[in-house]
């Protein structure tokens, strides 16, 4: 444990003094500790916090003594190289614009040796244009009226073709939940911006606005959660959250509010699903689970090893639990400092078991190959780190209630759901998945501080949910609010067809029928 060190009360005056007197005749005991108090004190301000569970940022570089040498050693492979700019192809939803050579086209006489002719490259030049604009902008119609000097009949002139009626179109909803719900800007910061811009646009404003459009977006988040319910992986787990005006059964003895994360993985696709209110996420997965299909088999539920967070099931719904590695893991993080050499022994371990992991995805293995795979490489690790983790307290090498101990215990007492990855194809080793997941719901929570009802957080469930499975899926997440807007018939009819990884696919349909029309 670290001691604390003994309070000495100094100021900038008494140091000078210290220095001054050092000069002259050796230092007395109470000023030596005074200057030694300072200069500790001065070092400890200037050591930044670690923020990352590395080994080597945890332990520090291994010199081959502690144990658990004999491990592999980390690659040392340099990085890829890069000058971080991004070229013009990574501006995909930039307006494209074609130049033509204003004197020359495809196959002229070339101006200067007047010999050859002059052919288009493959390739043109490229210039990228990057302008500054307010979140949403505004346009102001100023439509002619004319009155009747004698009727008094007065004629307005008809606005432009294609401009809504509607104040607020489709982007506009989308950008505003994109801003809220994406991002994380509250409602009136958002109205500070627009005001400082000059196009006021209220924080009540806002949030009617994205009502309005949650209630035509309803069916999409009724599929996710349908299709959620068929995958193979569900990733769950819950953050707290606030919701000022929630009202409660009297019955009711429950104090918290959570915002449950799902992630639900499977033929290719991610989806997420973000659920607020006084229910857990093993109660909010638990309701999720009820539409999954009777002949699909059980699903591997990933998760920490908090009790709140495994469903109680309906009769014949069966689920594969798998508990997160990483949590595992942080147990010996956490205790690092006062345990080194047997954490290290155990991080090192755990290291390779990911090292084998990352091999899997990079060489692209099916999970009935990379399940083999773990099972030839990372099993024997496993087994030996479970035989070490065992002879800690059989031969009493560590006490039980240290925390070193309290690490092992957590270790072996969930070791069969910890190493799923080593019996099930599929299987992932921790939940950082829905860790990721809910930093969405995180980031709100700083910045919004709350919902106001549980209507707001609905609202918020829903397009959190929307916008994330975009992200997930390589989507476009303001494109496809607004599509679905555009589109609310359609999404209400068929709703499978307007799912983020397709509805361009239908989109394209819908246009082509259109023009055979």
């Amino acid at each position: 444990m670290k001691t604390a060190r003994r309070r000495v009360d100094v100021n900038l005056d008494e140091l000078d003094r210290v220095l001054e007197g050092a000069r002259q005749a050796p230092l007395s005991e109470d000023d030596y500790e005074k200057l030694k108090e300072a200069l500790h004190a001065l070092a400890a301000m200037r050591v930044r916090p670690r923020t990352t569970e590395k080994i080597s940022a945890v332990l520090g570089k291994s010199d081959g003594s502690e144990a658990g040498a004999g491990t592999e050693p980390e690659s040392n492979a340099s990085p890829s190289p890069g000058h971080g700019r991004n070229g013009a192809g990574a501006f995909v939803s930039s307006r494209k614009i074609a130049i033509a050579h204003a004197k020359l086209k495809h196959g002229d006489r070339c101006p200067d040796c007047g010999k050859g002719n002059v052919y288009e490259q493959k390739e043109p030049k490229m210039l990228v244009r990057i302008v500054g604009q307010a979140p949403l902008a505004a346009t102001v119609y100023s439509l002619e009226r004319l009155r009747c000097g004698a009727c008094g009949q007065v004629f307005t002139a008809q606005e432009p073709e294609g401009v809504s009626p509607e104040k607020y179109d489709e982007t506009a909803a989308a950008m505003i939940a994109q801003l809220k719900y994406g991002s994380g800007t509250p409602f009136y910061r958002l109205e500070q911006l627009q005001g400082q811009l000059g196009i006021p646009l209220p924080a009540a404003t806002q949030w009617e606005v994205v009502e309005e459009a949650a209630e035509l977006l309803k069916p999409a988040r009724d599929e996710l959660i349908r299709q959620a319910a068929q995958g193979e992986v569900v990733h769950n787990d819950d953050t707290s959250m606030r919701v000022l005006r929630l009202v409660r059964e009297p019955s009711d003895e429950r104090t918290g509010v959570f915002t449950s994360g799902i992630v639900s993985t499977g033929q290719g696709c991610k989806i997420a699903l973000y659920f607020t209110g006084r229910q857990h996420a093993g109660e909010n997965l638990a309701e999720v689970l009820l539409q999954r299909a009777q002949h699909a088999g059980p699903a591997i539920q990933m998760c920490d090893a908090l009790s709140r967070n495994v469903p109680k099931l309906a009769a014949g719904v069966e689920i594969l639990l798998a508990n997160c590695l990483a949590h595992g893991r942080r147990q010996f993080v956490e205790v690092a400092a006062n345990f080194p050499d047997q954490c290290r022994y155990v991080l090192e371990m755990l290291g390779q078991v990911y090292g084998r992991d990352a091999e899997a995805r990079e060489r692209g293995l099916r999970p009935e190959e990379r399940l083999q795979f773990h099972q030839e490489r990372s099993g024997p690790v496993m087994e030996q780190l479970h035989h070490w983790l065992e002879m800690q307290f059989a031969e009493r090498k560590t006490e039980p209630n240290s925390g070193l101990g309290k690490a092992i215990t957590y270790l072996l007492r969930h070791w069969r759901p910890l190493t799923l990855f080593l019996r099930q194809a599929g299987a992932p080793l921790d939940n950082n998945l829905v860790e990721r997941a809910l930093k969405r719901a995180v980031l709100h929570r700083k910045n919004a501080l709350f919902y106001r009802t549980l209507n707001g957080a609905e609202v918020g469930d829903l397009f959190m949910s929307l916008i994330h499975t975009c992200q997930l899926c390589g989507a476009n997440s303001f494109d496809y609010l607004t599509e679905l807007q555009r589109h609310a018939q359609e999404l209400a009819a068929q709703p499978a067809e307007w799912m983020p990884w397709n509805y361009r696919a239908t989109l394209e349909r819908s246009v082509s029928l259109s023009d055979s029309a």
